[in-house]
């Protein structure tokens, strides 16, 4: 019997593997950029015709030489690994040496470049297999000019089961600005059929390049952490295979009492300089921000991880998207408490709040520039001292209590300026925080008496450890009860509440959102200066668990401003 098995044509081999690096203009695009970071380039220019299939990426790089060029698009060469043991120790986004060549046997390939310090520039075409058919000299800065031409020219198939033009230009979009949020000091210029489509101007930090990418979202709306962080204690200590003694962590968040979104697709992490899918470090950023947006809102969140590479191994997906990283606990937990440090309120993340475009646009105010004094040991921290929740936000009496408004508003004073502060809202921040910390269950006595529920009610209040009898005829006795609901005239109808569904979380919203002090309550000094003292010692101060904003602060610089206190007398006189 003749056998079936047959080793497959090396041209064959070569179209499969061209197939999973290069499936797109996106991935090009991708592809060509990655080489251009990792060039050194600090401006790439990136050029469409989309119905050409033509992509061409230029950059300011360190260019290459002639005899680096006649071997850059052969099979796997590459310049950034030499060994097996340098799998471990990848500082750069490319490391397979795939890209170039794939697209030799998918597309018509050009390269122009010229080393800095060189005095010439080559321009050279490559063949099918990455051969070189053409060498010429030409004229160009350092730096480095590909061309991809004549893109799935062999592969008519493949062009006929992409998405459209427009669909396609949407994803390179999309490539385009998420690599550039991992290197925002880039200056990009994007063009399509020969008309500049957009840029993306340097940035000092990610935060302030991410307002460009979402116009919606302003920079007093979002809070950047950067902490230095200890690699994992059982990370490997081998001092030759070790490239750096720490981690550092950047993170990005929109401040839940000022932005969300419909859909978690602002949820992101990069590792390294390159996007990447983790599924349990987004759910860990998606944990940190539970109770402290509305319901069925997700946060914004950029979170880059610059990890020592013997955490990460990149061999999980040719398009290196997905990783394997050793220690996954471990960042859970540093991720969590940058979250909960960038929530916090302090001198150092704290920002003028205009909630309104109203009040905004009557104050013409820029966002503080953080002169607020709350805490003024708090220089004396280490960067990443964030585990301590009370040590995370302002002393007590940083605020102090002035007065209060409509019997609902409590006005605040602190060394910057003055805050407006709802009190049940506030309220209930304080008491669910206090209900997740210790959930406790009081005796009653008499019991209370429900009327009329329904099995799946009874259920529900047996789950939250509410001790429930029958009674009599459609009678319920409740032998204990959360203690805030106590001393309530309510109770019954708190705990008939509880009935209705939800987890224990829920339960306790609802709890303290019953227990907390009402609007339309007057409060004296003292009251009202406790609140503001247990408001500050919470964890997620900025918003309520329902995720609606607490409190309003307007700096001192800003009613200066809006009150022309700069102006000169002689000439607001007339004189």
């Amino acid at each position: 019997m003749a056998s079936t098995i047959q080793a497959l044509p090396t041209e064959v081999v070569y179209l499969i593997t061209a197939g999973e690096v290069i499936d797109s203009l996106a991935s090009v695009v991708r592809e060509l950029i990655e080489n251009s970071l990792d060039a050194g380039a600090t401006r790439i220019v990136v050029s469409l015709w989309p119905q050409q299939w033509r992509i061409r990426v230029a950059d300011n790089g360190y260019g290459m030489n002639l005899d680096d060029l006649q071997q850059a698009a052969t099979a796997h060469s590459t310049s950034k690994i030499r060994s097996s043991a340098d799998l471990w120790k990848i500082n750069s986004l490319g490391f397979r040496g795939e890209a170039l060549h794939s697209l030799t046997t998918l597309a018509d390939l050009e390269i122009l470049s010229r080393p800095v310090g060189g005095k010439l520039g080559w321009q050279i075409i490559y063949g099918d297999g990455g051969k070189v058919v053409q060498v010429e000299v030409t004229a160009i800065a350092p730096g480095t000019v590909v061309t991809v031409s004549n893109l799935f020219g062999n592969c008519s198939s493949r062009r006929q089961g992409l998405p459209t033009a427009a669909q396609q230009m949407k994803a390179v979009q999309a490539t385009i600005q998420q690599i550039a949020l991992c290197h925002p000091h880039v200056t990009w210029q994007i063009w399509q059929n020969d008309r500049q489509w957009f840029t993306i101007c340097p940035a000092a930090t990610t935060g302030q390049l991410l307002p460009q990418i979402l116009p919606q979202v302003r920079q007093g709306d979002l809070q950047e952490v950067k902490l230095k962080l200890p690699n994992p204690p059982n990370s490997c200590t081998d001092a030759i295979n070790r490239v750096c003694a720490h981690s550092s962590l950047n993170l990005v968040v929109g401040l839940p009492d000022r932005t969300h979104r419909h859909r978690p697709d602002w949820v992101r992490v990069a590792i390294n300089g390159r996007m990447v899918k983790t599924p349990e470090l987004e759910q860990t950023i998606l944990s940190a921000f539970h109770r402290t947006l509305p319901r069925d809102r997700y946060p914004i969140c950029f979170l880059h991880l610059a990890i020592s590479p013997d955490q990460i191994n990149w061999n999980r997906n040719p398009a290196k998207t997905e990783i394997y990283l050793n220690e996954i606990i471990y960042w859970q937990e540093q991720i969590t408490q940058a979250i909960n440090q960038a929530l916090s309120i302090s001198s150092s993340n704290l920002k003028e709040a205009v909630h309104t475009t109203r009040v905004s646009k009557l104050l013409k105010a820029a966002e503080a520039k953080g002169s607020y004094n709350f805490n003024p040991n708090e220089n004396h921290k280490t960067p990443n001292s964030c585990t301590d929740a009370i040590n995370r936000v302002s002393t007590p009496n940083s605020l102090k209590a002035v007065a209060q408004v409509s019997n609902t508003y409590i006005v605040a004073e602190h060394p910057g300026g003055m805050w407006l502060v709802e009190q049940h809202i506030a309220h209930e921040r304080v008491l669910y925080e206090q209900l997740c910390d210790n959930w406790q269950l009081v005796s009653v006595e008499p019991a209370i008496i429900l009327y009329q529920l329904s099995p799946a009610q009874v259920s529900q209040l047996q789950r939250i450890g509410l001790e429930i009898e029958p009674f009599g005829e459609q009678l319920w006795a409740v032998r204990n009860i959360p203690a805030p609901l106590q001393q309530r005239d309510d109770c019954a109808e708190a705990i008939l509440e509880l009935s209705w569904g939800g987890d224990l979380q829920t339960a306790q919203v609802a709890v303290a959102c019953r227990s907390a002090i009402r609007n339309g309550t007057p409060m004296n000094q003292q009251e009202m200066q406790t609140l503001l003292d247990n408001w500050q010692r919470t964890r997620n101060p900025r918003t309520c668990p329902h995720g609606r904003p607490i409190y309003l602060s307007l700096e001192e610089s800003a009613l200066a401003r809006f009150f022309r206190r700069n102006w000169v007398i002689g000439k607001s006189h007339g004189i």
